[in-house]
């Protein structure tokens, strides 16, 4: 709570009663009695309600009992009155953020305004990653880039500086940190998988050596562990090592998958779920009217080219893509009032009947209008988000809804050969690829029977073989006017935070099509367990 003081220290003291009920507040919450701590936080914030403390405190207390609304409702307050302090800004940012405050937060970045402020590279990279989770890459990175200039350094700072390198399109840049953050010295397994995803390695430059003595000393099963393993894989595969590839890969996911293995049973019950709630005749009923610049949803497995179809909207004129976005799940916990980190699970499906669908399209809309300026269109990638299809098109009935389709192979493989930290863990085994993979594809044959019509499949090989063509038809669909030479990836310079972010600046190409096919044999159950279930030809 030190941001929480320094808050405190910027302001007059309060009368004795406050005070008394503020260290009272503290001691509740440091003995872990969360209600006996609202209680005292709520009385303290009625009788000082400018006790900017006291409200965040409260927000976060709010959080702990799940009450997504109560919470906002304080942070958002708080916000207005925050003083000229870049920690404290940052962490309530931070804290908006959370909660899917993201036009509280934007504003109370723009009156801090750091662009002019005397600030200390530990305080101007805490505001970059403030505005890296805004999606502000490029204030992101000037941000940095000034810290930098400061003299501030330390390998995780060279990392991050990397990555929002990367995002803004100076990728070779972004590379030479990254080289730079590995000679700092220690075990680093991210950097040295960003760095091997970079670029294609060769015989002559390649950093295998390097990935080797570091598997000898970082700490065995940890997250870096399995990063290593990662990078070793991509660094054999483009030496075409493929055998030993594979086993560098079959190592790094089965770390992650120790390291926290998926309930197969949670998921097998939320999927169930969605399908029998969410049905057709739930899904009827009045949603948010759309005055203004209208979404488009592209949702799909992850790895199954979200991102590259972003980009080829992002190209037409009247759309903008505000990337990766978490404001309709966030925003949907706040029509329910129940705070959790999944997507949907349970107690969440257990409240969908009674959430006012208008008013959470509206709560999204006033969230994430703002993105789009200029532009009748924006784009709203969250490949997850095939699981709150029939939500979001009740919400909001005229937003078009597009779903990226590959190969099972292909994007199953491309899911497995991925680190995607404590998300996705699905993706860490065959088997439980597989079983996923075919709740997948049974939810989506639901959304299609419950809601014919209103979510296009959009043909991965088809993107990329024909992308002109397949655009036009994504074109009418979505009411976008037809507008040729969009299919030119070399001409969008907008920032991109996704894993794809280095190679997504590249010409449109095919090469990804059957990359499976180098590991046929070791991916044989993977084959099998989709063709038992009819997935495959």
């Amino acid at each position: 709570m030190d941001y929480l003081s320094s808050i405190d220290r910027s302001r007059t003291p309060a009368d004795p009663f406050v005070e008394r009920l503020w260290l009272r507040a503290q001691r509740y919450i440091a003995e872990h009695q969360i209600t006996a701590a609202r209680v005292a936080l709520e009385s303290l914030v009625q009788r000082d309600p400018a006790r900017i403390a006291a409200r965040m405190l409260l927000a976060s207390v709010y959080l702990d009992e799940g009450r997504v609304r109560e919470a906002s409702e304080q942070a958002v307050a708080a916000a207005t009155m925050m003083p000229e302090d870049a920690d404290a800004v940052a962490t309530t940012v931070h804290c908006l953020l959370r909660i899917g405050e993201m036009t509280a937060a934007r504003d109370c970045l723009a009156r801090y305004d750091a662009r002019n402020r005397n600030l200390d590279g530990r305080q101007l990279t805490a505001l970059a990653h403030a505005c890296q989770m805004l999606g502000d890459h490029p204030a992101g990175l000037a941000l940095m880039d000034r810290a930098q200039a400061q003299g501030f350094d330390n390998p995780d700072f060279r990392y991050f500086h990397a990555l929002q390198m990367q995002f803004n399109g100076k990728v070779k840049e972004a590379r030479r940190r990254l080289e730079s953050c590995l000679q700092l010295g220690p075990t680093f397994g991210r950097a040295s998988l960003a760095l091997a995803r970079m670029s294609r390695q060769t015989a002559e430059s390649n950093h295998l050596d390097y990935i080797r003595a570091q598997l000898q000393r970082v700490e065995q099963g940890s997250e870096d562990h399995a990063a290593f393993e990662f990078a070793q894989y991509k660094e054999l595969e483009d030496l075409g090592r493929y055998d030993e590839a594979f086993a560098a890969l079959e190592r790094g996911n089965a770390i992650m998958y120790a390291r926290r293995p998926p309930d197969a049973g949670h998921e097998d019950e939320t999927f169930e779920g969605i399908g029998q709630l969410v049905t057709a005749d739930f899904i009827h009923g009045p949603g948010a009217v759309i005055e203004g610049p209208v979404p488009i949803f592209i949702v799909g497995l992850p790895r199954s080219g979200t991102t590259l179809l972003d980009r080829l909207l992002d190209n037409h004129p009247d759309v903008v893509s505000t990337g990766e976005r978490t404001d309709f799940p966030r925003q949907l916990r706040w029509a329910a009032n129940l705070h959790g980190n999944d997507l949907i699970d349970a107690p969440l499906l257990a409240r969908l009947p009674n959430i006012d669908y208008a008013e959470l399209g509206r709560r999204y809309l006033e969230q994430t209008q703002w993105r789009a300026p200029d532009s009748p269109f924006y784009v709203d990638k969250l490949p997850p988000n095939y699981m709150l299809l029939g939500l979001i098109h009740r919400a909001l009935p005229r937003a078009p809804i597009l779903h990226m389709v590959r190969d099972p192979m292909d994007v199953c493989f491309s899911n497995y050969r991925a680190l995607f930290g404590n998300s996705y863990l699905y993706s860490y085994q065959l088997d439980a690829l597989a079983t996923h993979y075919i709740r997948y594809r049974k939810l989506m044959r639901h959304w299609h029977k419950a809601m014919p019509g209103v979510v296009f499949d959009v043909d991965y090989r088809a993107l990329v073989t024909k992308p002109e063509q397949t655009l036009s038809a994504i074109f009418a669909h979505c009411g976008l006017r037809q507008v040729p030479g969009c299919s030119d990836l070399t001409r969008n310079t907008t920032a991109v935070n996704t894993l794809s972010s280095a190679q997504i600046r590249e010409p449109i190409h095919a090469r990804n099509l059957g990359s499976w096919r180098r590991y046929e044999k070791q991916l044989a159950p993977l084959f099998e367990a989709l063709r038992s279930a009819g997935l495959l030809a």
